[in-house]
């Protein structure tokens, strides 16, 4: 496949409940932006089992002609959120530029192009296609995942996929993140399936199912994850929570990253804070008061496992095209750290990003916590993951040298509890 010069895309909507798609408008290129406009028929759904709903109101209104962006945006933040990212864009420039992929600039493809040329299956409730009559989804056979990791070790290399390889991996080329990952399904369910990469020093993915476990067992709102192995390698399985399984087919539901709640790109991304996520949530989630201390646990548990890529593309809302609601937590992922100072990617309050425990409680206000409540929080953390570290790393087999690689390190790290006060 080579890149082809698009200059629209129409964009396909699962509405809520629906298991099958409608055209809710067009992309086209002006310029270096990127506009969407409703489509008429769309906008005439006002009646019946599934009206119309915005694919975000803040920034795309139901509304005739061309919307304009949002200042600072060149596309709209809303569709962004549906488009690959890293993993997914180093897929598609392999799909595309054969060799060069495992050094390419993923500049040299335009977002029209990762778009169109991604899987069909990917986060949320959005496709993208080059008619706007006709839906034909870009997904192969249900991949196995001993094609899939070596696909993954190919795309690593910047070797050419095979035409069965590449069908395997492409499936996934429209989800998020930069580590490599693909999508299977399996009993009626659909996976996000993680692999190790050739650059890990430690077992990754077994690091990353601790810290999900860990909070589950801490009672935050997690997806749910499985380790298996495939080619006698770990990979990660994280259920997704996007699609509802019916004996009518597969229903989607909508989702919004906090950065797009932001009203921010990515290189702006910077500015993102939990203190302005939790004014969010006070004024348009639903259930305001558990979500805000389902946001502040999640905070303290990425400082204290030492997930400290916690950026605004990590938080997300399911939207119903009135009401926003938290996703359940996932990619909490402990990060490799050289010392013990470490920051989270979004800001804590203030212009304050250190990922320390005594930050926590000066924001717990915002998040309409008393001092009480936060430390409560805090400690029964604490002694979660004291009390189970051990079990849940038996339950993965976790070698001696990772777990010690990881306590203390990752996990409780000194750092957090400078100037917490016990």
């Amino acid at each position: 496949m080579t890149s082809n010069n698009y200059t629209e895309a129409y964009v396909w909507i699962w509405l809520p409940e629906a298991t099958e798609p409608v055209v809710a408008g067009k992309l086209e290129m002006d310029g270096k932006e990127l506009l969407f406009n409703y489509g008429k028929s769309y906008l005439a759904r006002v009646d019946g089992a599934n009206p119309a709903i915005a694919i975000y109101d803040k920034e795309l209104p139901l509304q005739s002609g061309s919307i304009p962006l949002l200042d600072g945006l060149d596309m709209p933040s809303c569709i962004r959120d549906a488009a690959p990212d890293a993993w997914g864009r180093r897929v598609i420039i392999n799909r595309t530029l054969g060799l060069k992929g495992a050094n390419a600039d993923t500049a040299q493809l335009d977002e029209l192009t990762y778009l169109l040329e991604s899987g069909s299956d990917r986060i949320g409730a959005l496709d993208f296609q080059t008619s706007p009559t006709e839906y034909v989804p870009r997904s192969p056979l249900n991949p196995s995942l001993d094609e899939l990791i070596e696909s993954v070790g190919r795309v690593q290399q910047g070797i050419p996929l095979t035409p069965e390889l590449d069908q395997a991996l492409f499936h996934g080329s429209s989800i998020g993140g930069a580590r490599p990952k693909a999508l299977i399904e399996q009993d009626n369910k659909k996976y996000v399936a993680k692999f190790s990469a050739s650059s890990d020093l430690y077992s990754v993915v077994k690091a990353e199912y601790i810290a999900m476990r860990l909070a589950a067992i801490a009672g935050l709102n997690v997806a749910p994850v499985r380790l298996v192995k495939a080619l006698h390698k770990d990979v990660l399985l994280i259920e997704r929570f996007d699609r509802i399984h019916t004996k009518n087919g597969w229903q989607r539901k909508a989702m919004l990253s906090a950065l797009t709640l932001f009203g921010l790109d990515d290189m702006m991304a910077r500015y993102a804070s939990y203190e302005v996520l939790a004014e969010l949530i006070r004024h348009r989630f639903s259930n305001p008061k558990n979500t805000l201390r389902e946001l502040f646990s999640r905070l303290v548990f990425n400082i204290l496992s030492g997930n400290t890529d916690d950026h605004a593309r990590n938080h997300a809302a399911f939207w119903d095209g009135s009401q926003l609601t938290l996703t359940p937590a996932y990619d909490i992922c402990p990060q490799g750290r050289a010392g013990n100072t470490a920051s989270q990617a979004m800001l804590i309050h203030g212009n304050n990003n250190l990922s320390q425990l005594q930050n926590c409680l000066e924001a717990a206000h915002n998040f309409h916590l008393s001092e009480a409540e936060a430390k409560e929080i805090i400690e029964h953390q604490i002694s979660v993951i004291k009390g189970h570290w051990a079990g849940v790393c038996d339950e993965v087999e976790l070698s001696e040298v990772d777990r010690n690689l990881l306590w203390d390190r990752q996990f409780l790290n000194p750092f957090a509890f400078e100037d917490y006060a016990r």
